[in-house]
Order: structure tokens, then C-alpha cells, then sequence
């Protein structure tokens, strides 16, 4: 009797093990994104899940809160539910072992907006040209500082704020703003203030790296400049990588009574072209932003998974292929670059606005 009770219960188990595998919901595409506290990633979200639905595809999009190990997680559901191909936006390099369960069960990787180091296992990178954001920040600050006339007698103060040291793209940024700015500090004209490094490589950058792109790292950071080496310098410029970071560096500066009008707040660049900061830009206390329009970037990257799933060789309409410049350390992928724009006060409303990526009302 013990005996038929228990043959009962493994085969009520077993069938319910079946079902449950059979119930396990579908999925073509999963769409694994690093956060949410920044931004323009919901906007990526969103437009990649709204353009995979409109190409046919179950699609579904998660968010790593800035955890990779629970954006590790997530991965393995999409690959549990069967999904052909998954675009991630990573944490950090821990996200290299799912990337390697991924290619273990034959779904194909596209490394979206972050280059994925540390890994083979995967052959392809969309982003905008990340090297360029930094030139466009270098160049308004050369710009708006006159740096091209101005004299080592009177040299400009700028101090450097560079994104996540996990984030491969904050190499990229910082690198290309100081190709623009590089020659300037080391003929005089520009002095830096604070950490001083001269590029990416440098032990210095480190200093001037901020933690999971974090506004209150950011903030707390510039502080302490102006309570330190800052105290007794006006500043003329901050580098700054992205918009969250330049806002919360703005709300520091404006504690400190050299800063506290729009007038006298030295020159601040962002990038992503945030709500908040276009109203930065309006009122005059950002001075630009770099716009990488996230619309163009998530429907280039479904349309390459779309002809990797046919097994079509890709073609996307304005996007530059590159097979030589991006490493992961491990091997180079094929990479798709979009152009990023130049945003200033100028410009703001005919490219934030006019295009239909914000609504004027937004913008109030």
C-alpha cells in the first residue's frame, strides 16, 4: 500500500513538473536593462520593447535596479522562456557568466548601449559614438571658455567628473572630452582642479569616477571640492559626463555663495538630453547636453536582432559600422554606431522638441 502511495506521488510530481514546463510563458526577445534612476534607460525600455512588439516579436523588458546579480537573474528567465535573442544594457562585468549560459543554449547576445568586457561570447555592440559625446563636451567648454585665445597668464579653472568605473562607456566619454581639452592644461591655459587625470588610464581616474552614475556620489563629491581644493579658486568649467551628474553638481555649486546665481555658475555639460536638464539649459544654469536620441538607438538595435534571428546579414540605416574599435578584452565584436547631437539653449527646442521627442509641455 506504502508502496502504491508513493508510485502515486512521484507520477502527481512528474506530471506536475511537466505542466508547469508547459506553462512556462514564450518569449522572443528579452530586453534586459541596467536601472532605472537614470532616465533616458525607462526611455530604452520602452522604445525597444514598443519596437519588437511592432515587428511581431513577444518581447519583454526588465530592469537591473543597478544589481547585477539580480540582472543575472532576470537574464536567466528570458532564457528559460525560450528567448532567441537577448539585448542587454549591462550592470557591470558580472553580467559575463549569463552571457556565457546564453551562448551555451544558443541565444544570441547584443551587448545595447554598454559594451559587455571580459567576454567572447557574444559578437555584437550598438551604441551611439560614445567618443564623440565627450569631444561635444570637450568642445563646449573650449567653446564657451574661449580656450582657442585664451592665455596661461590667465588660465581657466575646470575640475573633472567622469561616470561609473564599471561602465565602459565613462572611458569613452572621458577620453574624448580631454582629446579636446588635453592640450590646453598641458600648455597652461586650463588648470585643473582637484584629481587631474589626463585620460582614462590614468590611477587618477579613479578620484574623479562616480559610483553607479549616482547624483548623491556626485553631489557629496563636489562639495568637498569646494570646501577643498576649490575653496580658493573660481571655477570656470565642470566636466561633467551625464545629466543626473551635472544637476547634482549644480545643486552643490549653488550652496556656495561664488555660484549662487545663474550669472556666476561656471560652465556644466551633461549628456542624454534629460527633461530636467533641457529646463537647466533653458533657464541658463546647464550649459549643453549631448542628445542620443534613444528612439533611433532602440530601433536600429531590433532591427539587427530582427535579421540575426532570420539569419539575414544586417543592414541599419544610420548607423556606422565599426569592426575595428570596440574590445571586450577577449575579442573584438561588430559594432553599429549612431551619431549623438549637440545640445545648447540654442538648439534645445528645435531637437528636443520640434522632433518630437518631448512635448513642450514637458519642458514648462
Amino acid at each position: 500500500m506504502k508502496r502504491l502511495v508513493m508510485t502515486g506521488l512521484i507520477m502527481i510530481l512528474a506530471l506536475g513538473g511537466l505542466f508547469a514546463q508547459g506553462n512556462v510563458e514564450k518569449l522572443d526577445i528579452g530586453l534586459a536593462m541596467p536601472e532605472t534612476h537614470v532616465e533616458r534607460w525607462k526611455r530604452d525600455g520602452a522604445a525597444l520593447l514598443d519596437a519588437a512588439e511592432a515587428k511581431g516579436y513577444k518581447a519583454e523588458t526588465a530592469f537591473g535596479d543597478a544589481d547585477q546579480s539580480k540582472q543575472n537573474q532576470q537574464i536567466q528567465d528570458f532564457i528559460t522562456k525560450g528567448a532567441k535573442l537577448i539585448v542587454i544594457g549591462s550592470v557591470n562585468e558580472g553580467v559575463v557568466s549569463v552571457v556565457s549560459d546564453a551562448a551555451d543554449d544558443d541565444v544570441i547576445v547584443i551587448a545595447y548601449d554598454r559594451l559587455i568586457t571580459g567576454s567572447d561570447d557574444y559578437d555584437y555592440y550598438i551604441t551611439f559614438d560614445n567618443f564623440k559625446v565627450g569631444q561635444f563636451q570637450g568642445m563646449a567648454i573650449e567653446e564657451a571658455l574661449q580656450l582657442k585665445s585664451a592665455t596661461a597668464a590667465d588660465p581657466k579653472y575646470i575640475t573633472l567628473f567622469a561616470g561609473s568605473p564599471t561602465d565602459n562607456n565613462a572611458n569613452y566619454f572621458f577620453d574624448g572630452a580631454m582629446s579636446v581639452l588635453r592640450p590646453y592644461v598641458n600648455s597652461g591655459v586650463v588648470r585643473l582642479v582637484g584629481p587631474a587625470p589626463l585620460d582614462s588610464s590614468s590611477s587618477d581616474f579613479t578620484r574623479i569616477a562616480t559610483e553607479n552614475w549616482r547624483a548623491d556620489v556626485a553631489k557629496t563629491r563636489m562639495e568637498n571640492l569646494l570646501g577643498n581644493d576649490a575653496k580658493s579658486v573660481v571655477l570656470d568649467a565642470v566636466l561633467a559626463p551625464n545629466d543626473t551628474l551635472a544637476r547634482a553638481i549644480i545643486e552643490a555649486l549653488s550652496t556656495d555663495e561664488k555660484y549662487n546665481s545663474v550669472d556666476t555658475l561656471p560652465v556644466v555639460t551633461g549628456q542624454d538630453g534629460e527633461v530636467a536638464s533641457i529646463q537647466y539649459i533653458r533657464d541658463g544654469k546647464q550649459y549643453m547636453t549631448v542628445f542620443k536620441d534613444t528612439r533611433n538607438l532602440a530601433a536600429a538595435a531590433i532591427e539587427l536582432a530582427d535579421a540575426l534571428i532570420k539569419g539575414e546579414t544586417p543592414s541599419i540605416a544610420g548607423a556606422r559600422l565599426d569592426k575595428e574599435s570596440y574590445h571586450t578584452g577577449k575579442k573584438l565584436v561588430t559594432s553599429y554606431l549612431l551619431e549623438p547631437v549637440n545640445v545648447t539653449r540654442e538648439n534645445y527646442q528645435a531637437v528636443m522638441i520640434d522632433s518630437g521627442f518631448y512635448a513642450a509641455s514637458e519642458i514648462e
